[in-house]
C-alpha cells in the first residue's frame, strides 16, 4: 500500500519534540517501512528578546505536523501512543488524506526557507575592525578573534578601560567598521 500524508494535531509549541519522539518510537517499533517524512513546517525569524536579536523557528501551523505514513490499525496506534500527540486531523477512524499539491506547496515552501538559511555568508573575517551596533556594549569598536559560524557569533577583542577585553557577539549586534 502506498503512504499518503495525514496531518496530526499536537500540543501547540511542543511541535519539535513531538516529531522527535515519532521518530524515536518508528524506529524502536523498526517500523521504517511503514513511515516516510515526519515535517514541522517552520521558517527561520528574526526575533527580540531583552534586548538580543535571535534567530528561532517559527512554525507554520501552531499545533499541527504533517506525517507520511502507510495509515493501518499498527500505524495509527503508534502515533496516536506517542507523547503530544492529540490525534489525526478527520473523523476517528478514517483520518483525511492531505492533497498531494498542498504538500507540494508547503514542502517546497520549507525547502526554500532551508536553502535560504544556508545561503547566508559570514560577512566577517578575523583581523576585521568592527562596531557593537546594540548591547552593553553598544558604539565600542573591537577586532574579531574568532567566528563561530554554526552558533552566529563572534569573539570580539574590545577595548574597556584601556584592556583589550574579550566579548562574545551575535552577528546581527555587529557591523564592519570602513
Amino acid at each position: 500500500m502506498e503512504k499518503k500524508w495525514y496531518t496530526l494535531r499536537v500540543i501547540s509549541g511542543q511541535e519539535s519534540k513531538v516529531k522527535a519522539h515519532l521518530e524515536n518510537a518508528i524506529q524502536f517499533q523498526t517500523m521504517e517501512e511503514q513511515f516516510g517524512k515526519v515535517v514541522v513546517p517552520s521558517e527561520p525569524v528574526l526575533e527580540m528578546r531583552n534586548g538580543k536579536k535571535r534567530l528561532k523557528n517559527k512554525v507554520f501551523f501552531p499545533g499541527y505536523i504533517l506525517i507520511e505514513l502507510n495509515y493501518n490499525t499498527r500505524t495509527a496506534h503508534l502515533v496516536q501512543e506517542t507523547p503530544g500527540v492529540i490525534g489525526f486531523v478527520g473523523p476517528k477512524n478514517n483520518p483525511e488524506v492531505v492533497r498531494e499539491s498542498e504538500i507540494e506547496a508547503v514542502l517546497r515552501k520549507v525547502e526554500r526557507q532551508e536553502s535560504e538559511v544556508e545561503k547566508v555568508e559570514v560577512p566577517f573575517r578575523v583581523g576585521d575592525l568592527i562596531r557593537v551596533m546594540d548591547g552593553p556594549f553598544a558604539d565600542f569598536t573591537g577586532v574579531v578573534e574568532e567566528i563561530n559560524e554554526e552558533k552566529k557569533k563572534l569573539k570580539v577583542s574590545v577595548s574597556i578601560f584601556g584592556r583589550p577585553t574579550p566579548v562574545e557577539l551575535d552577528f546581527l549586534q555587529v557591523h564592519l567598521e570602513q
